[in-house]
């Protein structure tokens, strides 16, 4: 079962739904709300985490991923009510994201 680490900026609802399907841990609740990027991505992987789920699509570029244990999956969106439109994309991501991987979920907003 993949170990997933959610970033502070994403919704509770995400974690309570990917829970179902993954081990989840949100930063905040490990007392990480205040680490930052490559140092949290380094934490992330030294504690096992196979992912790190996040929205900072700044990250992605900032950090260099090859040859390390972590894949990166980041989300086009922080809002619950977006996300849960695309819920199978992120999955999906999930599944798919190998050690040293980086995939960027777009999540488009529905205007009503």
């Amino acid at each position: 079962m993949k170990r997933i680490l959610l970033d502070n900026m994403l919704p509770r609802k995400l974690a309570v739904y990917l829970k179902s399907r993954y081990m989840v841990a949100e930063s905040r609740a490990l007392g990480w709300a205040e680490i930052k990027n490559g140092a949290l991505l380094r934490e992330a992987e030294t504690t096992g985490f196979d992912v790190l789920l996040t929205a900072d699509k700044n990250l992605r570029s900032q950090q260099n991923l090859t040859n390390r244990k972590i894949a990166l999956v980041v989300l086009g969106s922080q809002h619950w009510d977006r996300i849960e439109a695309h819920i199978e994309r992120v999955v999906f991501a999930i599944d798919s994201a190998d050690s040293g991987t980086v995939i960027c979920v777009d999540i488009p907003y529905a205007r009503r």
